[in-house]
């Protein structure tokens, strides 16, 4: 489950990958300094494992993680090989979900490829891009479903979706923000194209603006365009966090609270691109370590049980269920057993986000 990082040249995209990943990819003041697809994987925050943690006195905390691409800047004509068009549009391909960053900041020591700060522009840009990578691959479905369907009419009902998809692009518009039954977007996801991805808009912001009680107009035009097509926005000052990211995490919170903002911008990306995904966390917690583990929504207790090991899910007996935030109240499973908080959940219970989970199995 990866996300690719996106964006024109020089809008912040390496930065914003340093800050999440602590590393140190190459982010220079020139078009293309990415060239190659740098690969981070980034722990999830969660403040309930630091509560299980203390009140099982745990060895370790173990995060859930998720992974980003820093893929390379993307320019007018990519769709036609224009720049790293090919590799730019590959790279989102293989990627789950999309981290769209548009700067919106000012400064003329920072060339802008088209010379001004202008996010809608550039928003407009990046997508149109995409929207022509897809309507090439349609018009090749759709020319080879015309021909299929001499001998099976039953394709019909494909055809008029793909036609009606294609009209959707040519009015500029990317498939995500088209209305679509459960059905149809289960088709367009066996076809992976790239406007059907769900997209995070990172609007990055100078560090003058960080804990800004208000939204610049460069924010609030970024925050128009992802109302329109249903896709969220985080406001964040790559470079600024970029640098918190260096430091320990008291000195980090403690910058962050003299700033007025009481979490940073990329751990709420953080979780946003995680719950983007369609993901949750169940924990488990105890004397070795406290853990939280990641399963897609609507995941059943045995296959849950097999993320921890495949034995677990071969032999389920029964999940010993209760909800975190019952489990906190009570100050203690012994206590939250007492009041009858402790579930016991068969094979067709769905798990859900916050369950602390004990398996019970046997092979």
């Amino acid at each position: 489950m990866k996300l690719g990082i996106v964006g024109l040249p020089n809008v912040g995209k390496s930065t914003v990958f340093n800050a999440l990943t602590k590393s140190d990819a190459e982010a220079e003041n020139y078009p293309f300094s990415t060239t190659e697809s740098n690969v981070g994987v980034v722990a999830v925050p969660d403040d309930r494992l630091r509560v299980l943690t203390e009140m099982f006195s745990s060895d370790r905390t173990v995060y859930t993680t998720i992974e980003f691409y820093d893929i390379a800047g993307l320019v007018r004509g990519a769709s036609k090989g224009g720049g790293l068009g090919n590799k730019f549009l590959g790279q989102i391909r293989e990627s789950a979900a999309i981290v769209h960053v548009v700067r919106c900041f000012d400064d003329e020591n920072i060339v802008h490829v088209d010379g001004t700060t202008d996010p809608a522009r550039d928003i407009e840009t990046v997508n149109l891009e995409l929207i022509f990578a897809d309507i090439e691959m349609l018009e090749r479905r759709i020319e080879k479903t015309r021909k299929a369907l001499k001998g099976d009419k039953g394709l019909e009902k494909e055809l008029s979706l793909l036609e009606r998809m294609n009209e959707w692009l040519l009015s500029g518009m990317p498939l995500r923000a088209m209305e679509l039954d459960e059905d149809e977007r289960a088709f367009i996801s066996s076809i992976d194209l790239l406007t059907s991805k769900p997209v995070i808009y990172v609007a990055n912001i100078s560090e003058d603006e960080a804990g800004a009680e208000e939204d610049s107009d460069h924010v609030r035009a970024v925050r128009g365009i992802a109302e329109a097509e249903g896709s969220d926005v985080v406001v964040a000052a790559a470079k600024l966090e970029a640098e918190l990211a260096k430091l320990d995490d008291e000195d980090r919170q403690e910058f962050l609270e003299d700033l007025g903002i009481s979490e940073s911008g990329l751990d709420k990306l953080i979780r946003a691109s995680y719950h983007l995904l369609d993901l949750i966390s169940f924990l488990t917690a105890g004397k070795p370590e406290s853990r939280a583990w990641t399963i897609r929504r609507g995941t059943k207790a045995p296959q849950a049980a097999g993320k921890i090991h495949s034995d677990i899910e071969r032999g389920f007996i029964r999940a010993e269920t209760i909800a975190y935030d019952d489990l906190i109240k009570c100050g203690g499973m012994a206590p939250a057993k007492e009041k009858g908080l402790v579930r016991a959940e068969g094979k067709n219970y769905e798990v859900k986000d916050g369950d602390v989970i004990h398996f019970l199995f046997n092979v």
